[in-house]
Formats: C-alpha cells, sequence, structure tokens
C-alpha cells in the first residue's frame, strides 16, 4: 500500500473522518453498540449504500468494529475501537462548536436534538 502524503495534519484527519456521515456514525458509536437497522434510523437522510460504504470505510481505518453474531437472521453489531475511541474529544468540541453555531442562527439545538 503506497504512503498517503498529506499537506497538513488537518487534511490527515479529514482523510479518514471527513463527509457527511463519517462523524455522524461516529458520534452515535461513542457510547454504545449500535446494530445497523438502528444506526440507520439514528442518522435520517443516509442511505442504506452509503451507510454501509462509510462503515467499511470507518472499520478498515481501525475506528470502529464490526461484530457479526452466527444467527438467523444475521445479527451485525457496531461499536468503536479503542483507537476510534481517540477522536472523543474532537466530536465533543465539534458537538459543542455546532450549539453555538446553531445558537447564532437562531436554531435552537434543544429542538434539533429532541427530533
Amino acid at each position: 500500500m503506497p504512503a498517503t502524503r498529506f499537506n497538513c495534519p488537518v487534511e490527515a484527519t479529514l482523510d479518514v473522518i471527513g463527509g457527511k456521515w463519517k462523524a455522524l456514525i461516529l458520534w452515535r458509536l461513542q457510547d454504545q453498540v449500535v446494530r445497523f437497522g438502528d444506526l440507520k434510523r439514528m442518522i435520517p437522510g443516509v442511505t442504506q449504500k452509503m451507510l454501509t460504504q462509510q462503515l467499511r470505510e470507518l472499520e478498515q481505518d481501525g475506528l470502529i468494529l464490526r461484530t457479526v453474531y452466527a444467527e438467523v437472521p444475521p445479527k451485525v453489531e457496531y461499536s468503536m475501537t479503542e483507537y476510534g475511541e481517540s477522536l472523543r474529544p474532537l466530536l465533543r468540541l465539534m458537538c459543542q462548536w455546532g450549539v453555538g453555531h446553531m445558537e447564532k442562527m437562531d436554531v435552537d439545538p434543544m429542538r434539533i436534538a429532541a427530533e
């Protein structure tokens, strides 16, 4: 696998967690183990195909763990790895910044969180 070149550390971070869905997936997984269907319900707007793709990429990057149980129907759960947990402070800062931004834009963050 060829070495990836980055122009700065922020680019390296965004290479792993950038995009619309990855940070949301990580946010939902940081405190719990979640099944695929539940995760899809927790993230309105994400398609099954996109969620599957993003989960695969996060798993390949070592941020999440996919556990498959030999049951019928198949049961699959996702959780954060120890490496993924290292993103917890960043996710919390993103949340705090988002609350301030929503207030600045005159959007009630509590109303959105309750929906």
